[in-house]
């Protein structure tokens, strides 16, 4: 009896760490209006790391990664304000962002890994 409730309690972890991807991904994506957001999808990221799948684990290597860079990409170009091209840098720092949002989207509605998710590109 006790197997079965282990088991039962490890398959709802899992369950529940899918879903916790997905939400991080719509949570970053809220960040785009409200980012404060942003703050609270990579703690629920690095909080949900480890309990999930080996594919689930990707994506939230990915939305870890994703936070970090994006958080970089903004500071060069809070930086470079003053020089006339932050803007721009910020600008395609979030178009960048968007993209990484909807490309992991994509892939954890068709179960799958993100293939690298150590990349700096999308």
């Amino acid at each position: 009896m006790n197997n079965i409730t282990e088991q039962t309690e490890s398959e709802a972890q899992m369950q529940g760490a899918v879903k916790m991807a997905q939400i991080i991904y719509f949570i970053y994506l809220a960040g785009l209006i409200f980012p404060i957001a942003h703050l609270v999808g990579v703690v629920m990221a690095y909080i949900n790391r480890g309990d999930g799948a080996p594919w689930v684990e990707t994506h939230f290597r990915f939305q870890i990664r994703s936070f970090w860079i994006f958080f970089l990409y903004c500071v060069i170009g809070s930086l470079l304000m003053f020089a006339g091209i932050g803007f721009l840098i910020i600008l395609a720092a979030y178009i960048w962002f968007i993209i990484r949002c909807v490309k992991g989207l994509k892939l954890h509605a068709r179960n799958e890994p993100v293939p690298d998710p150590a990349t700096w590109l999308w």
